[in-house]
C-alpha cells in the first residue's frame, strides 16, 4: 500500500508467507530458478493464488528469496559475533558468509534479466552486513588473529572471490575445506 501504513499479516497468513519463502529457497536452491510458481505453491501445500497475493510475480519471490536469504546471513553473524572469541568471530563469520551465499549469482541474474535493480533492492541487508563484517574485522585485528593491512573492500572482494570458488568446488567438500585453510592461512597475519 503506497502511502498508507501496512496492517500485519493474520497469522496464517504470516504462516502461509514464510512457508513460501522456505519451500522456494530450497526448490530454485536444488532445482534451479526454472521451476514454476504453481509447483512451489503446491509443494507448500498453498493454492496459487495464496502464493500470488504474497508475491504478485516470480521475480517478486525471488527477490524475496534473496533477502530473507540475506537476513539470515546478518542472524548468523550477529550470533556469532556475539558467542565467539575475535578470531573464531572472524573466521567463522567468514565461512557462514561463503556457505549461505552458495547460489546468489544464478538469483542476482535472473532478477537483472528482468529489470530488477538487485543493488537497490538489497541495499538495506547488504549494508547491515557489510557493517557486521567490518566490525568483525576490527576485533579480529585488535586481536592480532587477521592481518592488519586488511580492509573492508579487500574482505568483500575475498568472501566474492571464495564463494565463486566454492561454487565450483559443490560437490566435493574436502576441496572446499582445502579451499577455506588457504584463504584463512592467507587473511592470518605473518
Amino acid at each position: 500500500m503506497s502511502g498508507a501504513q501496512e496492517r500485519p499479516l493474520r497469522a496464517d497468513a504470516a504462516r502461509n508467507r514464510a512457508r513460501l519463502l522456505d519451500v522456494a529457497t530450497e526448490v530454485f536452491t536444488t532445482r534451479g530458478l526454472g521451476v514454476p510458481t504453481e509447483e512451489i505453491a503446491r509443494t507448500a501445500g498453498v493454492g496459487v493464488g495464496t502464493l500470488f497475493r504474497h508475491f504478485p510475480t516470480k521475480e517478486a519471490l525471488l527477490e524475496a528469496v534473496m533477502v530473507r536469504r540475506l537476513e539470515t546471513i546478518k542472524a548468523g553473524l550477529v550470533g556469532i559475533a556475539a558467542t565467539a572469541p575475535p578470531d573464531e568471530a572472524f573466521f567463522g563469520c567468514f565461512r557462514l558468509v561463503v556457505e549461505q551465499s552458495m547460489g546468489k549469482n544464478e538469483f542476482t541474474r535472473a532478477l537483472t534479466a528482468v529489470g530488477v535493480d538487485v543493488h537497490e533492492a538489497l541495499r538495506e541487508s547488504s549494508a547491515a552486513i557489510q557493517t557486521q563484517l567490518t566490525e568483525v574485522l576490527a576485533g579480529a585485528q585488535r586481536a592480532g588473529a587477521v592481518r592488519p593491512d586488511l580492509g573492508p573492500p579487500e574482505l568483500i572482494a575475498l568472501l566474492v572471490g571464495t564463494g565463486a570458488t566454492m561454487e565450483q568446488l559443490a560437490g566435493d567438500p574436502a576441496a572446499r575445506e582445502r579451499i577455506f585453510e588457504v584463504v584463512f592461512d592467507g587473511l592470518r597475519p605473518r
